[in-house]
């Protein structure tokens, strides 16, 4: 069935259909008209509201969506005869559930999950990785510039993230590559492959814990020495939690932004307009950066049915998924004055890109610190240049969506 066409939208979507993941917004402004909150038994049976107004309220009932799985599709078991993490994992692994504190939990363990973070990412402490983000960004556009041509996509958004949060979280910036193939093993072509989701899971948490390990020998000033150093009603905060937490910093911290970047990009190649404007009123960054995060948002997340409940006249089932497209609702004409309309200097903007409710994104200030930058030093040293080819350019969808292949020429 999954590979089925899709003949109706609301009785029977597919987030993974290549038309979607392309170009879903008619499909998004079909539904709010016809079934506002759709159906489908892909991928598990799972619901989509795509109104400004139900994902409000739904990422605000706790007590009925759990965050217990975020995941969009079902993560399926391990392959046969092997466990979640590999048979030789150290011994404080063996009974260890993978997670991902705190978007995979719910109160009480939330609360203090999430304070956690807020410190190491407030607006203030990301600031400090300013400078670092900006000469990354400078250096990466001088092994293209000359060329006059490059992937907007891997050469330049996909490599900003992975050595951001790298640094933040002290392990090496020159596994950037291989961090990438983690987040797309797990996070993309991992969601329809259960067995490639398993290995990379693996494979990131025995690299994670071998990291935590050298942490608690040599405590570093990075983000998993001060998780090691935390307290919790006076007990220090378990290694298996920093491991969770530290499992989510790097695919979270990666996957999000950069496809966040590379939707910027991927716009502004095709608006010399806000390219000018951007550029001769740079104070407009901030505005326009919270502009192009609601007009493309990247993320949509799961919620899991914690019992029967009957939402709208939907009845839901235990064990069901609510796919929270947080995409869809910033673009409902309900909340948005010309929602499908890239307004660069729109000064309304209640968007919910980065969620809503307790769950909202504790990272993202780091993520709008990441794109102004790199919208602003790419404009800097490359303000004129477009698409080579707009069929040309290649979209991953489902949990996170962006362009993965976006060859951009300039003069």
């Amino acid at each position: 069935m999954a590979n089925e066409k899709v003949t109706d939208w609301s009785t029977d979507y597919d987030i993974f259909d290549s038309e979607y993941m392309k170009d879903p917004f008619p499909i998004w402004d079909e539904l709010r008209g016809k079934c506002p909150v759709a159906h489908s038994e892909r991928w598990g049976s799972s619901w989509m509201p795509t109104r400004y107004e139900d994902l409000f309220k739904i990422a605000r009932d706790i007590e009925h969506f759990s965050s217990r799985d975020v995941l969009v599709a079902p993560s399926g078991p391990p392959p046969e005869g092997e466990e979640e993490l590999d048979d030789d994992r150290p011994e404080a692994l063996r009974d260890y559930q993978p997670s991902a504190p705190p978007i995979t939990s719910d109160p009480p363990e939330h609360t203090w999950a999430r304070r956690l973070l807020l410190p190491p990412f407030s607006a203030q402490a990301v600031a400090r990785w300013e400078p670092e983000t900006r000469e990354l960004c400078g250096s990466l556009i001088d092994g293209f510039i000359d060329k006059g041509r490059a992937d907007g996509g891997g050469d330049y958004a996909q490599q900003i993230p992975p050595r951001v949060i790298a640094s933040m979280l002290g392990i090496p910036k020159d596994m950037a590559e291989t961090f990438t193939a983690w987040v797309r093993g797990f996070l993309e072509l991992g969601l329809t492959n259960a067995d490639l989701q398993n290995e990379t899971a693996r494979e990131i948490f025995g690299y994670l814990w071998e990291r935590i390990e050298e942490h608690k020998e040599h405590p570093q000033d990075d983000l998993i020495s001060y998780l090691l150093a935390s307290e919790v009603d006076g007990q220090p905060v378990a290694d298996t939690h920093v491991l969770g937490t530290s499992f989510l910093l790097l695919l979270a911290g990666i996957d999000t932004t950069w496809n966040s970047i590379g939707s910027a990009l991927w716009h502004l190649a095709q608006h010399p307009e806000d390219r000018v404007r951007l550029i001769a009123e740079p104070e407009l960054m901030p505005v326009a950066v919270e502009e192009l995060l609601r007009a493309y948002s990247p993320v949509t997340m799961a919620r899991y049915v914690a019992s029967d409940v009957e939402y709208n006249g939907c009845k839901m089932s235990e064990g069901d998924k609510v796919l929270m497209n947080f995409p869809a609702a910033n673009r409902d004409p309900a909340k948005f004055e010309n929602p499908d309309q890239v307004i660069i200097d729109r000064a309304e903007n209640p968007h919910i890109a980065f969620g809503v409710g307790i769950h909202r994104c504790a990272g993202s200030n780091l993520a709008r610190m990441e794109m102004r930058v790199s919208i602003e030093e790419w404009l800097k040293r490359i303000p004129d240049f477009h698409l080579e080819d707009s069929d040309a350019v290649t979209w991953a969808g489902g949990q996170v969506r962006g362009p993965r292949l976006m060859p951009v020429v300039w003069p």
